[in-house]
């Protein structure tokens, strides 16, 4: 599939329509973003944990983040931005979607928390020259016109020495019929049209890219929904979900 667009950003403004029209419902956990709310607490144990060890923190610790500049890619309602920050991390949230930012901003104020929130590109962030120590992409290169290019973008934004999230979609007939049929058709755990199959990344077209970027991949891990504790949890099964984290030498 030929996902190249001659446009100065990686922004699908289709799925920012979408996303945009859900905008008001980012902190309903029993809405349509329920399916996010409970996929959160995994990929911020995974964040927290590995940024912990990579910089030599006490993941034990309610400021386990402190000192550290992230930067929350696709950010939306600011789901996952808020915990991070409370852990003691600067965060910057982007997201091309501004009714988002704006969910996001008055949640942020609400909960009292100092969150620098732009309604912006990745790309448009790039080219200003700013740098983090880690740079998020959870749940967002199945949502990109072009993953190189966006990778590459993301990468860029990464200090020596800092991190790269990076969670998706796996390209198998298993996601198919999970993730799009299961979650959106069967149980409507996501609204229908949220992810397109052809869209989702293979681990080694991810790993191409991340490469490609001058980075190095240091940890990969699935992720699935265990039913009988109604919570998600770290697999060796990547099938569907999985996380990678990639590292910029020092």
């Amino acid at each position: 599939m030929e996902r190249r667009r001659v446009r100065a950003d990686t922004v699908d403004d289709d799925e920012v329509a979408r996303f945009s029209r859900l905008s008001g419902q980012w902190w309903d956990a029993h809405g349509p973003m329920a399916a996010l709310h409970k996929f959160n607490p995994v990929r911020l144990a995974y964040i927290r944990d590995r940024a912990a060890a990579h910089f030599r923190r006490d993941p034990n610790r309610l400021d386990s983040l402190a000192r550290l500049r992230i930067l929350d890619i696709g950010c939306g309602g600011g789901i996952l931005a808020e915990p991070l920050a409370r852990l003691g991390a600067a965060v910057v949230g982007i997201d091309p979607s501004e009714s988002n930012i704006a969910v996001a901003r008055r949640h942020a104020e609400q909960s009292q928390l100092a969150i620098d929130y732009r309604s912006m590109s990745a790309e448009a962030l790039a080219a200003a020259g700013e740098t983090f120590d880690v740079v998020l992409a959870m749940e967002v290169v199945e949502h990109v016109t072009d993953l190189g290019l966006f990778i590459e973008t993301a990468a860029a934004m990464v200090k020596p020495g800092g991190i790269l999230f990076v969670a998706t979609l796996n390209r198998t007939i298993k996601s198919f019929a999970l993730a799009i049929v299961g979650a959106e058709y069967i149980l409507r755990w996501l609204p229908r049209g949220t992810h397109q199959w052809e869209k989702f990344v293979t681990p080694n077209e991810l790993e191409i890219a991340i490469e490609q970027s001058g980075l190095r991949i240091i940890a990969e891990t699935g992720v699935i929904y265990n039913l009988f504790a109604d919570r998600w949890q770290l697999s060796s099964d990547m099938d569907v979900n999985y996380m990678v984290a990639a590292e910029k030498a020092a």
